[in-house]
């Protein structure tokens, strides 16, 4: 029967050796659905998706039976179908291992939540929240309040909005305080950020003129006296978050800014990019200016993200004045740019950690992470090292070695945080590449993906952002060979 579900063994002919006889012996797909093994998974994900994936599997295999392979099991053709249900449910968005060297990564997903922050956005997400209703007076609210009073008294801020990113509140500001006005930047602080995203783009995609000041390693108070006129509109500056100018350099801080700005009548606004909320240097880290610091010295708008040095989600942060905040939250883009209640609501936990004053590098994990050290990082390193070299096999040789972390994304560029790696180098020199594409690949195919860095023609395994080292353990004991 050419529907037949008594299917030959494993590379067993498929009778006369025929492909189109092949072909006639696959089942049908309802009597494959029919079948023990996969009756039991239509039960449990619905038949759409096992459908989906078995009539995948019987278009793959009459690829292969045409290109003159064995006629497959009946035990292999259900196992296949099962893995493709597999692969169907897993999600897009994987959970991996960092060991790159790099703790807050963009392409990683930046900065890990806190315990107090994974539970605020699962009590939103499971109940209605007084997200736009005002509560008191029984009528529609402002979801800016849901973080506003924390920001102010974290930053000194007057009044405080937020976005999406940063890159958004950028713009957002730009465009509701300098439209069709001339905007005055240090020529030094032209900035590019991930994904060739420019700061000149930035303006024209407000409506700015842009008007570079200085050069790009000097620039002084008088440049930007010279270039103020009747057309401009805002000074800008922009921190030096993903680069660094040294040697020969002058720059304009920010008070002496903000007097030259409000001289003429113009608004003054900082973007930081990083926004530490607490001076790093107290625990030990490279000091990063901090919004506060530049509010008291007269900016009257401080943009910055909730997912870099915050520790928090993706959000961009806007604090200063009053009056210019108050503008930017009339400008259309605000509800285009406006962020979510689980957004908001992870949000205003992880500046509740702040406002607390309480263990607060214990309580978020990208500070703990940044102030792990050296020791203890190496102690892990020593600990996980036979596992690892058994893992690489032969081709490889397996040490330890200090190393150096850095902060990421855009944060403190130049600076480094002393750290300790596992290496990986191949034995035939000549073949590197080749051996640490193929090693890099095992790692990222484990149930959890492993992520790390090829440096000097070696895998550097850096295990500063390693969270969980009896789970990575238990995948290399138990991965193939």
């Amino acid at each position: 029967m050419a529907n037949d579900l008594t299917l030959p063994g494993a590379g067993e002919a498929s009778g006369d050796g025929n492909p189109a006889t092949a072909l006639a012996r696959l089942p049908a797909i309802d009597k494959l659905l029919a079948r023990p093994a996969l009756a039991d998974l239509v039960q449990q994900w619905g038949q759409a998706l096992v459908k989906h994936a078995a009539q995948d599997e019987l278009a793959a295999q009459r690829g292969l039976l045409k290109a003159g392979q064995p006629f497959p099991a009946s035990t292999a053709l259900d196992a296949a179908v099962i893995a493709r249900v597999q692969a169907l449910r897993t999600p897009n968005l994987k959970p991996v291992i960092n060991l790159s060297g790099t703790v807050i990564h963009t392409n990683l997903g930046r900065s890990l939540l806190a315990d107090e922050a994974i539970e605020a956005v699962a009590q939103a997400m499971r109940s209605y929240a007084a997200l736009e209703y005002d509560l008191a007076g029984g009528e529609r609210g402002d979801r800016d309040t849901i973080v506003e009073g924390l920001l102010c008294e974290l930053t000194g801020a007057e009044a405080a909005t937020v976005v999406n990113n940063n890159a958004a509140a950028v713009v957002l500001g730009l465009a509701a305080l300098a439209a069709r006005k001339q905007v005055l930047i240090s020529r030094g602080e032209l900035i590019e950020i991930g994904g060739s995203f420019r700061m000149p783009d930035i303006m024209t995609t407000a409506g700015c003129k842009l008007v570079e000041v200085g050069t790009t390693n000097r620039t002084h108070a008088k440049d930007f006296e010279a270039a103020l006129g009747p057309k401009s509109g805002l000074i800008v500056k922009a921190h030096w978050s993903n680069y660094a100018i040294t040697g020969f350099t002058a720059s304009v801080d920010d008070a002496t800014l903000a007097a030259i700005a409000h001289r003429h009548g113009v608004p003054y606004m900082v973007d930081l990019g990083a926004g530490a909320l607490i001076d790093l240097s107290r625990l030990g880290l490279p000091r990063e200016p901090m919004p506060q610091e530049s509010l008291a010295a007269g900016a009257d708008v401080v943009t910055f993200s909730g997912d870099k040095l915050l520790g928090g989600p993706q959000a961009g942060i806007l604090v200063g004045a009053k009056a210019a905040i108050a503008r930017i939250k009339k400008h259309p883009l605000k509800r285009a740019l406006r962020l979510s209640k689980l957004t908001l609501a992870a949000l205003e936990a992880t500046l509740r950690i702040y406002v607390s004053a309480h263990r607060v590098p214990e309580r978020l994990p990208s500070l703990r992470l940044l102030t792990r050290s050296a020791a203890e990082v190496r102690a892990a390193c020593e600990r996980l090292l036979p596992a690892l070299a058994s893992f690489a096999g032969a081709p490889f040789t397996a040490r330890v070695a200090p190393c150096a972390s850095q902060i990421g994304s855009g944060s403190l560029p130049v600076e480094r945080l002393a750290s300790s790696a596992i290496v990986l180098a191949p034995v035939n020199a000549k073949e590197a590449g080749r051996a640490l594409d193929a090693l890099s690949r095992r790692l990222r195919s484990l149930p959890v993906p492993v992520i790390g860095r090829v440096h000097d023609g070696a895998l550097w395994l850096d295990l500063r952002c390693l969270i969980d080292e009896a789970q990575l353990a238990r995948q290399l004991e138990q991965a193939p060979c």
